[in-house]
């Protein structure tokens, strides 16, 4: 298969295809005499793996791990499942600081009054004034 096959079958682009090559994501291509790279069906299952990682928030680093167990018949589902559930509970961290942010800004946006005066809450918060502090 040439890249433009693997793209439509992965749903990846080319673009994305060379770039996951680049990073030695996944295995090389074989190259045809006049240097187009040819692929196989295992490259298929790769490039899908490493796609449906990203899509689930796994970085390069974490898909490299991914696609060499993948390709390691020796492996175990158990490290399967830590490195699954390790990006869970990241995933769980990072929701729980958006919702402090967004009920931040929400407060934020409580406080103001969104009038035509200069003065503004939303501003002296995020400039670290404090409003005690202020002199004339």
């Amino acid at each position: 298969m040439n890249i433009s096959d693997v793209a439509k079958k992965t749903g990846l682009t080319s673009k994305a295809i060379r770039f996951y090559e680049e990073k030695g994501l996944v295995t090389p291509p074989l190259r045809t005499e006049n240097g187009y790279r040819s692929y196989s069906a295992k490259h298929l299952e790769e490039l899908t793996l490493l796609r449906q990682a990203r899509q689930v928030g796994f970085n390069l680093d974490e898909c490299r791990e991914m696609v060499s167990l993948f390709n390691n018949p020796e492996r175990h589902s158990a490290d399967v499942k830590a490195r699954t559930l390790s990006k869970v509970r990241e995933i769980e961290t990072h929701i729980s600081e958006l919702q402090l942010m967004r009920q931040t800004l929400l407060d934020l946006a409580d406080s103001c009054p969104g009038d035509d005066s200069a003065e503004c809450p939303i501003i002296n918060h995020l400039a670290g004034y404090c409003h005690s502090a202020k002199q004339g």
